[in-house]
C-alpha cells in the first residue's frame, strides 16, 4: 500500500486521510451503538423471561390429573406468548418439552433441539442457545425441587431482525454520509490546491522554455495572490519566483559572456587572418627563391603547414560567428546527389588507404539550401571518418528521401564515439583524443559547425555509435526527387564504383 500510496496525487491523499479516519469513526460508533441496543433489547427479553419463568414454575408445582407437578401444564399456562419455549429435565435427560405455536398448541422439537436444551446448566441465569430451525433462543433453566429442571425460553427473533434493520441503516447512512463528506472534501481541497496547481503551471512553463543557449527570458512568474507568506503554497510560490529571479539573471550573465565570446573570436578571427595570409604569402616566397639549405627548408614547411592550420581555424570560427550571429544562408536547389558524389571522390583522394562507398537512389535528391555549406557538411562528416578510425575502415555515405525529407547518412566501422562524449559530441572544440586530434590537424570545430549548418539549413543531425557501427545521420527538409530522365545515367552509375 506505501508503495501505491506513492503515485497518489496530493488531493488524492489528503482526500484519503480525511475519509478514512471518518468511515474508522462511523464504524466503531455503529458498533457501539448496535451493542447497546442489542443489550438493552436482551434486558427487555430478559425482564419478559423471567415472568415465563415464574408463570411455569407456579405451573408446574399445581397437582395435575395423576400428582404434583404431572403433566405439560407448566407450559401451556395462561400468560405465555406465542413461541415461548419449555421442557422438562430428569436426570439430565429431556422428558418432556414443547414449544407454543401460533394456533396456541404445544409443538415438539427435535432431537436436536431437545439435546440442545438438555446441555442448558440449571443456575437461574439467561443465555442464548441456537435451536436450528427455531432460531436464537433466549433461555433459563430453574431447578425444580424434585432434582431435575424446568428450561423456558423466548425466541430472539424479533431482536435479529431489530438489529439488521438497525445495521442496514447504520451502512447505508454511513456511506451517504462518507459520500457527501467526500464530494465537500474534494472540492474543498480541490479550492485549496488550486494556488498550488498555478504554481506548478508556472514552473512547467517554464521547463519547456530552451535555456540551454541564446538569449532567454523568464517573462513566467507566480502571481502576487499566490505568494502569500503566511501560507505554504504562497510560500513556495514566493520560492519560486526567487529562483526564477536568480535563473534568469544568471541566463542573462551566461549571455552577456556567450556574446562577449563570440564577438571576441570573430574579431581574433578577421585580425588572424591577415597575418596568417601574410606568414604563408612570405614563406612561400622564400622557398621559391631556393638556395635555401635542408634544414631552413624543412623548417618552412613546417611554417607554411601550420600556417595553413591556422588559417582552416580563422575560418572556422569566423563561420560558426557568422552562424552565431543569425546571418542567412544562400537558398539555392541543391543536387544532394552529385554533392555526395564530389565529397565522396575528394575522401578518396584524400584517404586512399580508407574504403569508401555510397548508396544513392535511382534518381536525384534536391532540397533548397547553401551548396556549399552542405557541401562542407558531408566533407565535415566523412573528415571525421578519415581523422578518428584507422587506415581499412569503410565509411559508406548513404542518401535517400523519406516523405520530403532528405536523408543523408555516413557511416563506418571504427571504433566508435567514446561513450562519455556521445552527448556532447557536436559541441565546439570536442575532441575525442587529443594526441591523434593535434597531429592529424583537428581542431575540434568540424562536427560543432555540421550541426550550425544544419541547424541554419532547419534540419537535424544525430549520432548513433557503438563499436565498430558508427552512424551520423542528417536531416534536412524540403526534400524533391528528380524525374527520371533529369540526371545523367552515367554518373549515378560512377557513383556506385567509388571505393
Amino acid at each position: 500500500m506505501t508503495m501505491r500510496a506513492r503515485g497518489w496525487s496530493l488531493r488524492t491523499r489528503l482526500l484519503g486521510a480525511f475519509l478514512v479516519p471518518l468511515a474508522v469513526v462511523l464504524a466503531v460508533v455503529g458498533v457501539a451503538a448496535a451493542a447497546a441496543v442489542r443489550g438493552e433489547l436482551l434486558g427487555q427479553v430478559d425482564e419478559r423471561l423471567a415472568a415465563a419463568v415464574d408463570r411455569s414454575a407456579q405451573a408446574y408445582g399445581e397437582p395435575g390429573p395423576g400428582g404434583v407437578g404431572d403433566g405439560p401444564d407448566f407450559l401451556l399456562v395462561p400468560g405465555q406468548g406465542d413461541g415461548t419455549l419449555g421442557a422438562r429435565v430428569a436426570d439430565g435427560v429431556v422428558v418432556e418439552a414443547a414449544v407454543i405455536g401460533l394456533d396456541g398448541d404445544g409443538e415438539a422439537l427435535t432431537a436436536r433441539e431437545v439435546v440442545a436444551l438438555a446441555r442448558v446448566p440449571a443456575d437461574g441465569d439467561p443465555r442464548t442457545v441456537a435451536l436450528g430451525r427455531l432460531g436464537p433462543y433466549r433461555v433459563v433453566a430453574a431447578p425444580t425441587a424434585d432434582g431435575g429442571a424446568l428450561v423456558t425460553g423466548l425466541p430472539l427473533r424479533s431482536v435479529e431482525a431489530a438489529l439488521l434493520r438497525l445495521a442496514v441503516v447504520e451502512v447505508a447512512a454511513g456511506l451517504l454520509g462518507l459520500l457527501a463528506a467526500g464530494l465537500v472534501g474534494s472540492v474543498v481541497i480541490g479550492r485549496t490546491l488550486r494556488p498550488l496547481h498555478r504554481v506548478a503551471a508556472t514552473a512547467g512553463r517554464v521547463a519547456e522554455l530552451p535555456l540551454s543557449s541564446g538569449e532567454v527570458r523568464l517573462p513566467d512568474r507566480v502571481p502576487a495572490a499566490d505568494t502569500d507568506p503566511r501560507t505554504e503554497v504562497g510560500r513556495v510560490g514566493a520560492a519560486l519566483n526567487r529562483l526564477l529571479d536568480s535563473v534568469e539573471t544568471g541566463i542573462a550573465a551566461r549571455q552577456a559572456s556567450e556574446t562577449r565570446l563570440r564577438r571576441f573570436a570573430a574579431d581574433a578571427g578577421h585580425e588572424l587572418r591577415t597575418p596568417v595570409t601574410s606568414i604563408r604569402g612570405y614563406t612561400e616566397l622564400v622557398r621559391r627563391r631556393g638556395g635555401l639549405p635542408e634544414e631552413v627548408d624543412a623548417a618552412l614547411r613546417r611554417v607554411e603547414a601550420e600556417a595553413v592550420r591556422m588559417s582552416g581555424l580563422v575560418d572556422d570560427l569566423l563561420l560558426l560567428a557568422r552562424l552565431d550571429a543569425g546571418r542567412e544562408l544562400e537558398r539555392g536547389d541543391v543536387d544532394l546527389t552529385a554533392l555526395v558524389l564530389d565529397a565522396v571522390s575528394d575522401a578518396h583522394a584524400a584517404a586512399p588507404r580508407h574504403a569508401w562507398r555510397v548508396d544513392l537512389p535511382s534518381a536525384a535528391v534536391h532540397v533548397p539550401g547553401d551548396a556549399a555549406r552542405l557541401h562542407q557538411v558531408l566533407a565535415g562528416l566523412l573528415a571525421n571518418v578519415r581523422t578518428h578510425t584507422p587506415p581499412g575502415t569503410t565509411g559508406t555515405t548513404r542518401l535517400r528521401a523519406e516523405g520530403g525529407t532528405a536523408v543523408l547518412e555516413v557511416a563506418d566501422d571504427g571504433p566508435g564515439v567514446p561513450a562519455g562524449l556521445r552527448a556532447g559530441v557536436f559541441g565546439r572544440f570536442v575532441r575525442g583524443d587529443d594526441s591523434r586530434s593535434r597531429a592529424s590537424g583537428s581542431t575540434g570545430l568540424g562536427l560543432a559547425i555540421v550541426a550550425a549548418v544544419v541547424e541554419g539549413h532547419g534540419g537535424t543531425v544525430a549520432v548513433d555509435s557503438a563499436p565498430g557501427a558508427t552512424v551520423f545521420t542528417v536531416r534536412l527538409p524540403g526534400a524533391t526527387v528528380a524525374e527520371p530522365g533529369d540526371d545523367d545515367p552515367a554518373e549515378l552509375e560512377e557513383s556506385a564504383t567509388i571505393r
